[in-house]
């Protein structure tokens, strides 16, 4: 039985890891192509190691950029009217050569044959292009020369080396490419100090709201109070898109479309879930305390500021952490509510980079999201001991 029990306990703990190295792919996905170069992040099958690759000339590592490889026999020709080199299948059968394959037609242009190319699966060739030299005090997206025959090369695979370098400039120039409003003033910093001044009033506002209501739920008896906890408890139901439209004509009628008001004003008014799990851990807390204090002449606000909310670090700072993150993470309400980019969220200003323009630069992209979410994962890692305090003791009495 105790072989048994430990084997089990070996399984389940194989399966956990198992389980969140699977979930921590595509952070690990993320934080990887962050630090890429663009074509890097668009090859197929992924990459996780950001690298430069090099070949040997005269002596000399000179860094390159890899192209399309060549894993069938083929030759590299050169079209007579635009000097462009290409790749064509030996098999291709719109490939006509003479005799000596030195010229010969594709399509309706006349190639020369510059080499053959005996690439196969197992020992593929390779299309590479110089990498392009970054002026100092500059920052360059192209990152080669694509025009000029002297600028390219095909060769074997194996003559390419390859050395772990990531591009740490990338989350620079990610928040630089966001744009810039006034001079020097970056659009970046300007939708972190909007997410900021939300997070701060919607997880002030969350706390006493719901800690208030929570206080009413579970210390203070008044009739009908379990009937309308659970009236509380049946809002968690409702969808949100159910109250959507109402919301918004509501802030409309107020004035506050295009302002930061709807996104942290409502948060004054508590929420079913914070008010449940608050309910749940004041009361676990002894009343003869409350009572003592009551003998003493304490006010019902007074134990409540004085006695409780001391008491109840932890299932508060849950409730903070949890609404920091849902604050910090929302994209549905900014986009509904903001109207100018100047009040725009960091959720939301990430989603109008990547659409304003017709390409995405998705290694910037990737540095941007990265910046993004890797406060939220700080601050989990800080406070988890007391998330999970927290978590444990909202639930020990119903």
């Amino acid at each position: 039985m105790k072989k048994q029990s430990k084997l089990s306990k070996i399984i389940l703990y194989v399966l956990l890891c198992g389980g969140s190295a699977l979930f921590l792919l595509p952070l690990i996905w993320m934080l990887a192509t962050s630090l890429k170069p663009l074509d890097q992040a668009m090859t197929a099958p992924p990459t996780f190691i950001p690298y430069r690759s090099y070949i040997e000339e005269d002596g000399k590592a000179i860094e390159v950029k890899e192209r399309n490889e060549i894993t069938v026999p083929s030759y590299e020709v050169k079209l007579a009217s635009t000097g462009k080199l290409m790749i064509v299948g030996a098999a291709d059968e719109t490939l006509k050569l003479d005799e000596n394959k030195k010229a010969g037609l594709y399509g309706q242009d006349t190639i020369e044959v510059i080499k053959h190319v005996d690439a196969t699966s197992e020992k593929p060739w390779v299309f590479v292009e110089k990498a392009q030299v970054k002026k100092d005090g500059e920052r360059a997206k192209a990152s080669t020369v694509k025009d000029g025959v002297a600028e390219s090369w095909l060769l074997p695979k194996s003559e390419v080396t390859r050395e772990m370098s990531p591009r740490w400039d990338n989350y620079e120039a990610s928040i630089y490419d966001m744009g810039e409003y006034g001079e020097g003033n970056l659009y970046f910093t300007r939708y972190l100090w909007n997410t900021i001044i939300l997070c701060l009033l919607t997880v002030f506002g969350t706390v006493i709201s719901c800690s208030l209501v929570a206080y009413g739920f579970s210390r203070i008896k008044w009739r009908g109070r379990d009937t309308m906890f659970i009236v509380v408890l049946s809002t968690m139901m409702i969808p949100f898109p159910v109250v959507m439209v109402p919301l918004y004509s509501l802030f409309k009628e107020l004035g506050w479309i295009g302002t930061l008001q709807p996104l942290w004003v409502p948060t004054f008014f508590a929420g079913a879930f914070n008010v449940f799990l608050l309910r749940q851990f004041f009361m676990s807390i002894p009343k003869d305390l409350s009572d003592a204090a009551r003998v003493d002449g304490c006010s019902e606000f007074r134990i409540y500021w004085q006695i409780i909310l001391p008491l109840a670090k932890p299932a508060l700072m849950v409730v903070g952490l949890f609404q920091f993150m849902a604050t910090w993470n929302d994209f549905l309400g900014p986009l509904l509510y903001l109207t100018d980019q100047m009040d725009f969220t960091l959720a939301l200003g990430l989603q109008s980079y990547q659409s304003k323009q017709g390409g995405t630069d998705w290694h910037f992209l990737m540095a941007a999201s990265s910046m993004i979410v890797l406060p939220v994962i700080v601050l989990f890692f800080f406070t988890q001991k007391t998330f999970i305090e927290g978590i444990s003791m909202s639930g020990l009495k119903g």
